[in-house]
This record gives C-alpha cells, sequence and structure tokens, in this order.
C-alpha cells in the first residue's frame, strides 16, 4: 500500500473511530510476580505542556490483548501483536497502538493490541513483567488462531521504543518462558515469526552504543526483522544497526534497515515532513516480500 503525505493526513484524520471485537485477560488469577497495591488504578495520564496529544495509559497491573481483526474482504491471515512504547513507565495507548493496529487492519493484517505491565516494578529489571505478558500474549494468540481466523505460523510482533525493546525481548527469548507453565495456553510458542521494530530502545550499551544489552540473545533461529530509525533520534539509532548486523551474523535472512537522517522520535504513523514517517509503505511492501501477507 502506497502512503503519501496527503494519505497519511487523511488516514490519520479518520483515527480514532476503531474498537476492539474482543478483550481477553492475559492471566488466569493475578500476573505473576505481583504484588497487590505496587501501582494504582490504572487510567490515563494528563498530556505534558508542549507534548503531541496522545493516550498515554498508567498503572497497567491487569495485562490484556485487545482483537482488532482485518475486514474479511482484506484479511491474508497474517497477524501482529502490537506493543505501545512509553518507557516502560506508560503505554502510549492510540500513537502507538490503536493507530497501529488501524493501519495493520488496512493491509489485511489482525492487529492484537498488547496492554502490558507498567511502570516499572521494583526490584524487577524494566522488561521483567512486559516480558512476561508478552510471551504469554503470544501462545495465547496462537491458542484462538482457528477462532480468530489466523494463520498461527503467520504472527509477528511491532514494537515502538520501549516497546521496541519488548518486541526484540520477545523475539530472542523464546525457547524458555520467564514463568512458571500456567495452563494449556502455555503448550504454544511465544515465538514471534517475524518483528517490526521502530525506533527500538535500550538495545545498545550506553557508553559505545557498539554491544547489545545482554537480554537482547539474537541466534541463528530468531526470526526476521524490519528496523526504522532516524539518526537524529534522543533513542540512539546504533540499537538497530547492531541488532540488524547481529542478526546478520547469525545466519537469520530477510531483514531490512531503514536508518533515516532526520525524524526524531514517537511519530507512530502520524505526518510529518520528513521521510521516516514513510515507515509503514516500507514495512508493509516487506511483509508482503517475505511471503506474510499472502491470502
Amino acid at each position: 500500500m502506497k502512503y503519501t503525505l496527503s494519505s497519511l493526513l487523511c488516514f490519520v484524520a479518520s483515527l480514532g473511530a476503531i474498537e476492539p471485537t474482543e478483550t481477553i485477560a492475559l492471566w488466569p488469577i493475578d500476573a505473576p510476580g505481583e504484588v497487590k497495591g505496587e501501582v494504582g488504578e490504572e487510567g490515563a495520564k494528563p498530556n505534558r505542556p508542549g507534548s503531541k496529544k496522545i493516550i498515554r495509559l498508567g498503572n497497567v497491573s491487569e495485562p490484556t490483548i485487545a482483537l482488532f481483526p482485518a475486514p474479511k474482504g482484506k484479511a491474508t491471515g497474517a497477524a501482529v501483536l502490537v506493543c505501545p512504547g512509553g518507557g516502560y513507565n506508560i503505554l502510549a495507548y492510540d500513537l502507538e497502538g490503536t493507530e497501529v493496529c488501524e493501519w495493520l487492519n488496512s493491509i489485511g493484517v489482525t492487529g492484537i493490541l498488547l496492554k502490558y505491565r507498567v511502570p516499572r516494578r521494583k526490584n524487577r529489571d524494566k522488561h521483567a513483567a512486559p516480558l512476561q505478558d508478552a510471551q504469554r500474549a503470544m501462545g495465547l494468540a496462537r491458542s484462538k488462531a482457528k477462532a480468530w481466523c489466523i494463520d498461527p505460523k503467520r504472527i509477528g510482533i511491532l514494537g515502538f521504543s520501549a516497546g521496541g525493546h519488548l518486541a526484540a525481548s520477545t523475539l530472542t527469548n523464546h525457547e524458555t518462558r520467564t514463568y512458571g507453565l500456567v495452563d494449556d495456553v502455555d503448550d504454544f510458542s511465544c515465538r514471534p515469526d517475524f518483528g517490526i521494530l521502530i525506533y527500538p530502545a535500550y538495545l545498545v550499551d550506553n557508553e559505545t552504543k557498539s554491544k547489545l544489552q545482554p537480554e537482547i540473545h539474537v541466534a541463528k533461529d530468531t526470526a526476521p526483522c524490519f528496523f526504522a530509525h532516524a539518526g537524529d533520534d534522543r533513542i540512539p539509532v546504533e540499537g538497530s544497526v547492531q541488532m540488524y548486523l547481529a542478526l546478520r551474523r547469525a545466519g537469520v535472512k530477510g531483514n531490512e534497515l531503514h536508518a533515516y537522517p532526520k525524524g526524531g522520535h514517537g511519530y507512530g504513523l502520524r505526518p510529518s515532513e520528513h521521510p521516516v514517517v514513510t515507515w509503514p509503505d516500507r514495512a508493509g511492501a516487506w511483509m508482503k516480500a517475505m511471503g506474510w501477507l499472502k491470502r
């Protein structure tokens, strides 16, 4: 699907009407490791003065997935688990969540929006609880594949910023769950079939920016990935570059990297004068070329 600046403007202007057909709790009882009362009541945080208007969802202690099925006339059978960013403190729930699911629907892909636990939990790695949620969500999506009319072998993961780190962690930590098995949902694989990482954060060390963080275990069975990142992003573009190179060194084929000169951070699908916002066009073409959008 070809995006121009004008078509992106029209697309964004139409956002807001999309609603999930189904929302499912990830865990049958409490999420693993949760401490009652550690976070406050879930809700939207106010926008900071001068910042773009987005839904900043905070204090998530009961994670869910929400289903946004592709229209029957366009459905390809592919699905993508969407991980919004927010520094592991909040979730940019519309900018990097519902708006992305609507774009996925437009190219025939079912969107599965992950509402993972935020903010960071005390005495736990920043991504520990979210990774449990993402692993559980991947298995749950596969367990629902027949009911949701999706192909269990074509379920990818897409993340932005901290959600990009979560997607990378899920892509590279699939052999063993990071929690004790709960029920038969956990018999299904939590390995994504492909990854789309948009300005992913926290992938490299802060000093040299040349080494991937230890939780990013790229191996030969890691799924291929698409990356989009701007060189002037406050989150270093080296994160995307180093993971792309690690995939190549591991023998993973089919990866695609777009490093743009300008564009900043946190644009989602919203238009700007910078070519970086055409990443949905590039990502859609990549998914089609790789065979994930076959009907």
